[in-house]
């Protein structure tokens, strides 16, 4: 008997669901003043990246790698100073997002428990 599993990106509606979450994520990073300086002036080509990257990391079409190869998140995070606070509070404003779209709290819970790991990953700096 095949049994078949929704991914995450199916769950939350596909494409035009990742997009809308970007669209409320970033307004939110870049108000926060613990992250909001790390981001660029011109944050399309960023939300454009985070796009493709949730795509493919909640289990949709593999967009990112296709179009910038494997993402190596961690490596391309070194660059910037992530603490704990910092990597909290880049959850904390997907966590804002996924409530202003209407994603429900389990579904929710299930997006951040995915993001937590990378996001704790990508942390190079002691608190602050």
């Amino acid at each position: 008997m095949e049994r078949y599993h929704q991914t995450l990106y199916e769950l939350l509606g596909g494409e035009d669901a990742i997009r809308r979450i970007v669209e409320a994520f970033y307004p939110k990073v870049q108000a926060h003043p613990l992250i909001g300086p790390l981001f660029p002036d011109n944050i399309l080509p960023v939300m454009e990246k985070q796009r493709l990257f949730l795509t493919q990391f909640f289990g949709g079409p593999m967009l990112y790698s296709d179009q910038y190869g494997h993402p190596m998140m961690r490596a391309r995070h070194l660059p910037f100073e992530i603490t704990p606070e910092r990597a909290e509070a880049w959850l904390s404003c997907m966590r804002e997002a996924l409530k202003e779209v209407n994603v429900s709290e389990e579904l929710s819970a299930a997006v951040l428990a995915r993001l937590s790991g990378p996001a704790h990953h990508f942390v190079n700096s002691p608190s602050t």
